[in-house]
C-alpha cells in the first residue's frame, strides 16, 4: 500500500499559535494531504469532535487522516487508518478496521520496525531520527544509519528533529515520508514552513 503524502503533518494543539482547526486548514491550504490526530490527552467527547472536524476538512481536499491509537474513532469518522503504539495492534485494528485501512505503528529500533512488518502493518514511523525539542527526553537520535536498514525493511516515515533540512537527508537515506510535529505547529506561519518542506521532500 503507498503512503498518502511524504509529509506527515503531526497535531499538537499546545505548541499552535492559532486554534488547531485553523493551523491544519493553513497546512491543508499549503498542499498538506496527510494528517495525524495525536492530541491524546484530550477528553474522548472533545477528541470525537475534533476528529470529525479535522475528516471534513481533510475530505475536502482528498487527503488522508490518521487517528492516533483509537481505532473506534478512526472508524467512526471514516479515517484513512491509525496509528498504533505496538505490532500487536495490528491485527485487531485490520479485523475493525478492513484491509483497506492504513495501519502505521510507532517504533523506536530497527528490531520493532522487523515486528511491525511481520504484525502486517502498511508503515512504520521511526523516531527520534534526529534530536528534537518536542521531546528532549525521547532518547538518543537514532541517527540516518538506522533509517536506511529500516527503509530496507519496509516503508519508512522519518520522525523527530525533523525540519526542512533534515526532511531531504531523510528522503536521501530512502524515507518514504516524514511526519513533522513542532516544526509546522511552532510556527509563525504555517504557509511558509510547508512550502520549504514539500520542495525538501520534492512534492
Amino acid at each position: 500500500m503507498s503512503l498518502p503524502a511524504r509529509l506527515l503533518i503531526v497535531t499538537d494543539r499546545h505548541g499552535c499559535p492559532e486554534p488547531l482547526t485553523d493551523r491544519v486548514a493553513a497546512c491543508l491550504a499549503a498542499g498538506a494531504r496527510w494528517i495525524w490526530l495525536r492530541d491524546r490527552d484530550l477528553p474522548a467527547p472533545e477528541r470525537a469532535a475534533l476528529a470529525e472536524t479535522l475528516a471534513a476538512s481533510v475530505t475536502r481536499v482528498g487527503g488522508a487522516l490518521t487517528i492516533g491509537r483509537d481505532v473506534e474513532l478512526a472508524a467512526r469518522v471514516g479515517a484513512a487508518g491509525v496509528q498504533l503504539g505496538e505490532p500487536a495492534a495490528v491485527a485487531p485494528a485490520r479485523a475493525r478496521l478492513g484491509r483497506g485501512a492504513l495501519l502505521g505503528v510507532s517504533a523506536h529500533s530497527l528490531a520493532e520496525v522487523r515486528a511491525a512488518r511481520e504484525a502486517g502493518a502498511d508503515y512504520v514511523t521511526l523516531s527520534p531520527i534526529f534530536l528534537t525539542a518536542s521531546k528532549p527526553g525521547y532518547g538518543p537520535a537514532l541517527g540516518l544509519g538506522v533509517l536506511r536498514a529500516a527503509a530496507a525493511v519496509m516503508p519508512v516515515v522519518g520522525l523527530g528533529g525533523i525540519d526542512d533540512v533534515t526532511a531531504r537527508r531523510c528522503r536521501d537515506e530512502g524515507a518514504a515520508a516524514c511526519a513533522i510535529m513542532g516544526t509546522v505547529m511552532r510556527a509563525e506561519c504555517a504557509a511558509r514552513v510547508m512550502a520549504r518542506l514539500m520542495r525538501a521532500m520534492a512534492m
